[in-house]
């Protein structure tokens, strides 16, 4: 079967934790979603996974935004694959699934396509998307991270200072600019890699 859909996830903080370093994929998604033009529709509350989640609903990529807070991201998650996709009629085979999410090993604004089963690095988010999300063989699934950069400080008080702080409007620049162009082409990449896959079969 052919790829129909591209559900994009990033994972993030809600409310006062929106504009921190820890909400960078939630910041680059809402950039991403400009950038891809008026056949990407603007982010709206919807309800989703049975919580209300910002979310761009396209023909081609879903965009969402997890409405839960990073270190229990998992389940909303995978309420939400399994309510776009295998709810909405699609095979797993018809589905790519990407998490964006921040990277403390990268510097600013760095963007790379990870191994969906490639190694969480301490990220609490991902970890808790792995614990309640078991990768499909039959459908595509991958990670984009996106460099933050990291404190000096290596202890556990000093990163989370860090990834809870504010983001500076130069860091913001960064994030709706060079990352969200790298992060775009990344999916551009992974589609063209899926749909060559997809060929094959």
């Amino acid at each position: 079967m052919s790829l129909r859909r591209i559900l994009v996830i990033s994972l993030g903080n809600p409310g006062e934790y929106f504009n921190t370093w820890h909400s960078a994929g939630h910041m680059v998604l809402g950039s991403l979603q400009r950038q891809l033009g008026p056949q990407q529709p603007a982010f709206s509350k919807q309800r989703i996974g049975k919580q209300n989640a910002q979310a761009s609903l396209g023909s081609r990529y879903s965009l969402l935004q997890s409405p839960t807070y990073m270190n229990v991201s998992g389940p909303w998650v995978a309420a939400a694959y399994k309510e776009l996709v295998t709810q909405g009629g699609l095979a797993p085979s018809e589905a790519g699934v990407v998490l964006v999410h921040d990277d403390l090993e990268e510097e600013l604004g760095v963007v790379k396509i990870r191994d969906w089963s490639r190694s969480h690095r301490g990220h609490n988010g991902i970890k808790s998307v792995n614990g309640s999300l078991k990768a499909n063989p039959a459908g595509k699934w991958a990670r984009i991270s996106i460099g933050i950069g990291r404190p000096q400080g290596r202890d556990k008080e000093a990163v989370s200072d860090f990834v809870l702080s504010k983001v500076s409007g130069s860091g913001k620049g960064t994030l709706e600019g060079s990352a969200t162009r790298g992060v775009l082409q990344a999916l551009i990449e992974l589609e063209e890699k899926w749909r060559g896959e997809g060929s094959r079969l």
